[in-house]
């Protein structure tokens, strides 16, 4: 497939979900293009900012704001096999992407959103929500934490992993969506892990630059 938007710097991705004040300048001032997916680009406009691209089915993307941006920057893609997040993942070839409004109003969507990352292994994804970061754990992840730091783990289907720095250890435990979980752990200091399987991580959202720095 060939991409609408390339880059080997950061892309900021923005759904329709919730969107903070200041979300969209704080994400665009590490990665500066702008990408819309369907809706988003209403929450885009209405933060100040055009689009350098939108991508979706167009299904929720009001005409005032299809009016408003370059017919050049629309990319209507009419499958409904995916959802939007992954139309516009699918579409995008960046070093990074941060992900805004895509969690906060539709549960639905929320989950729809995390299975699209689990779905992107190898690529630097981070969602930014209100109060997390949540990103896919690599095979191997160093994040230097400061005590007390908040780490939870989630995994998205069967995972294992070893770790040092955490008040619980993960050593040997079988995780599993239906099963155990690794919610509300704490960093001693520096964290390290080591992951087989699909597992989220998320931090204290203010973390998000440090986890950023550690995937790329």
């Amino acid at each position: 497939m060939i991409p609408v938007l390339r880059t080997a710097g950061g892309v900021t991705l923005v759904g329709g979900g919730e969107l903070g004040h200041g979300d969209l300048a704080e994400a665009l001032s590490t990665a500066p293009l702008l990408v819309a997916a369907d809706s988003g680009a209403d929450a885009a406009l209405a933060a100040g900012h055009v689009p350098d691209a939108v991508i979706g089915d167009f299904d929720s993307i009001s005409p005032e704001a299809q009016a408003r941006i370059p017919r050049e920057r629309l990319h209507r893609v009419a499958e409904q096999d995916s959802t939007d997040f992954a139309k516009c993942l699918s579409r995008i070839d960046a070093g990074f992407v941060l992900a805004l409004g895509f969690e906060g109003r539709r549960l639905d969507h929320t989950l729809a959103a995390l299975t699209v990352m689990t779905q992107n292994r190898g690529r630097a994804i981070l969602m930014l929500g209100a109060e997390d970061v949540t990103f896919l754990a690599p095979p191997r992840l160093d994040l230097p934490l400061a005590a007390d730091t908040r780490v939870s783990l989630w995994p998205m289907g069967p995972a294992r992993g070893i770790s040092t720095g955490l008040r619980w250890p993960i050593d040997g435990i079988e995780f599993a969506p239906h099963g155990t979980v690794g919610t509300s752990n704490i960093a001693l200091g520096p964290v390290s892990l080591a992951i087989e399987g699909p597992m989220l991580v998320l931090l204290p959202r203010e973390q998000w630059r440090l986890v950023l720095a550690a995937l790329t």
